[in-house]
């Protein structure tokens, strides 16, 4: 069984900065790819960022030139750097993994959520 675990969420300025991370721990896993989503009262989750199965990055378009994606492929772990926060950020945002294990192949795996909130 794979876990995520994410933490990092909190309450900042408008303006502000915030760095999530995400880690991913099991046993006899790989992972095909990691990202970040978030979902805001009302709304449908939505991607923020995340690497794809080749490598490369995607990012919403909200987003783009203020958050960046990091990953430490040793760790099993994901970032997700957060500047120039805006209000509209703030939702709950979910690490999610898509996986291989020893058992089933390419199952998606969420994490609990952490709270993000851009007030002043």
């Amino acid at each position: 069984q794979v876990q995520l675990v994410e933490s990092g969420g909190g309450l900042v300025q408008p303006g502000g900065s915030l760095r999530l991370s995400c880690a991913a721990s099991g046993s006899h896993f790989s992972i095909n790819t990691m990202g970040w989503y978030r979902q805001a009262p009302g709304k449908q989750r939505e991607l923020v960022a995340a690497f794809t199965s080749g490598g490369s990055v995607t990012y919403a378009d909200s987003v783009k030139g203020r958050f960046t994606i990091s990953r430490d492929n040793a760790k099993n772990m994901v970032y997700l750097q957060m500047n120039s926060l805006k209000p509209e950020d703030t939702a709950v945002y979910y690490c999610n993994a898509n996986i291989n294990s020893r058992d089933v192949r390419g199952r998606d795996y969420w994490g609990q959520g952490t709270q993000v909130t851009v007030s002043s």
